[in-house]
C-alpha cells in the first residue's frame, strides 16, 4: 500500500484519502451522553453534553449515511456515548439497514439497557454487537464505571438469545486495575461463545491522561494468557486492526488492539460522525468537518457527497499519541463511543 500521500485515481463511488486508503466504514454516534462514568472515558463531573437541538435527527442521519453509501461505504457502527440512551434507536437502525449498499450494521454498547432492546435491535437489522466489559467483579465494575454489573450480564444473555452474533467483549487492559482477571474473562467468553478483544488505553483528553498510568502493553497480556491457554494463530472476519489468536480446540478468538504499541494507521478505513454532525477524520487528531450547518441550510444530495469528499481529503496520515500525548483534548464520548467502543476501529 502506498502511504506516501499521493492519491490514486478512483471511481466516483469510492472514497480514497490522500494516502490511498479506501474509506469504507463510518462510526456513527447517536448521542454523547452515557449512563456510566468510566474513569478513562468520561469524568464524573462532566455535564457539558451536546444540546438535543444540535443532535442530527434520524432523517438527517439517514441522509448522511445514504451519501456515504453512494460513495462506497458499506459498514456502519452505531455508537455513543451510550447509543441505547437515544430514544427509539431500533427505528433508526431499521432506516439504516434499508439503505442500499450498507451490508454491515453493528452496535457498540455498554449493555446496561440492552436486555430490553436486544430483540428489537436484532429485528431492526443490527447484525452484531461489541460490549464494553472490563471486569466480572461487581465491586470493581462499580469502581471503574460508577454503575452495576448485573444489568450488563443480563444484556449479554439477552443479546445471545436474540441471535446477535458475533458478540464481542471489549476489555480495556489496565495495569493494577484488572490485570488479574484476564484468565477469568477468557473462561467467561469460552462458556458463552463470545469473542474477546483486549484494548490498550489511549491518551485522549483529560480522562485518557488519567488512564495513562495504567497502560499495559498487550504483548505482556498475550504472554500471560499463554501460560494458561494453548494459543494458536487465528483470524476473524471483519476483524479490522485487531491481531487475533485462537484457543486451540475451541472456537474462541482473542484479539489484541494496540493503538500505542503497534499502531494500525496505515490500514485505517474509517471516519467518525458525531451526534452534532461533525466528521472526525482521526481519533488521535483534531481534523474535522462540520456537516450539520450544511444539512440545515438545505444542501443537495450531490452537494452533501461533495462535502464528504472534501472532508476525506483532509484525513491525516496517522495519530500522534506516542509523540504528543494529550494533544487531543476532547473527551472520547464527544468523538463517538467510549474507549472500548472507539477502539473498535473495527475495531470491528
Amino acid at each position: 500500500m502506498d502511504f506516501s500521500g499521493t492519491q490514486t485515481n478512483t471511481s466516483q463511488n469510492e472514497l480514497v484519502d490522500p494516502f490511498n486508503r479506501r474509506i469504507e466504514y463510518v462510526r456513527l454516534s447517536v448521542t454523547d451522553k452515557c449512563n456510566l462514568r468510566c474513569f478513562y472515558c468520561l469524568p464524573e463531573h462532566f455535564k457539558d453534553f451536546e444540546q438535543p437541538a444540535h443532535w442530527l435527527t434520524f432523517d438527517e442521519i439517514e441522509r448522511v449515511i445514504g451519501a456515504f453509501a453512494d460513495l462506497g461505504v458499506a459498514k456502519v457502527r452505531i455508537t455513543g456515548g451510550e447509543p441505547l440512551v437515544r430514544k427509539d434507536l431500533p427505528v433508526l437502525a431499521n432506516k439504516l439497514a434499508q439503505i442500499s449498499g450498507i451490508n454491515d450494521l453493528s452496535l457498540s454498547t455498554n449493555a446496561v439497557l440492552l436486555a430490553k432492546q436486544a430483540q428489537a435491535l436484532s429485528d431492526a437489522g443490527i447484525s452484531r454487537i461489541n460490549v464494553s466489559l472490563d471486569t466480572l467483579k461487581a465491586e470493581r465494575f462499580t469502581s471503574i464505571t460508577g454503575g452495576k454489573l448485573q444489568p450488563v450480564l443480563d444484556g449479554l444473555m439477552a443479546a445471545k438469545a436474540s441471535g446477535l452474533a458475533p458478540i464481542k467483549i471489549n476489555m480495556v487492559a489496565m495495569k493494577g486495575i484488572n490485570d488479574d482477571e484476564f484468565e477469568n474473562m477468557v473462561n467467561f467468553c469460552l462458556e458463552h461463545d463470545f469473542t474477546l478483544r483486549f484494548i490498550e488505553t489511549m491518551p485522549v483528553g483529560e480522562t485518557g491522561t488519567a488512564a495513562s498510568g495504567h497502560y499495559l502493553n498487550l504483548q505482556q497480556v498475550k504472554q500471560q494468557l499463554g501460560q494458561f491457554f494453548d494459543l494458536i494463530p487465528g483470524v476473524m472476519p471483519g476483524g479490522g486492526p485487531a491481531r487475533y489468536v485462537q484457543v486451540k480446540d475451541t472456537n474462541l478468538r482473542i484479539g489484541f488492539i494496540t493503538p500505542i504499541s503497534q499502531h494500525f494507521c496505515e490500514t485505517c478505513n474509517r471516519v467518525r460522525l458525531s451526534v452534532d454532525g461533525t466528521l472526525y477524520l482521526c481519533l488521535g487528531q483534531n481534523h474535522k468537518y462540520e456537516l450539520r450547518p450544511l444539512l440545515r441550510q438545505g444542501i443537495s444530495d450531490d452537494g452533501l457527497k461533495q462535502a464528504i469528499i472534501e472532508a476525506i481529503a483532509i484525513k491525516p496520515k496517522k495519530h500522534d499519541f506516542s509523540d504528543r500525548p494529550g494533544h487531543v483534548v476532547r473527551f472520547l464520548s464527544m468523538t463517538g463511543g467510549c474507549l472500548a467502543g472507539n477502539h473498535n476501529v473495527d475495531l470491528a
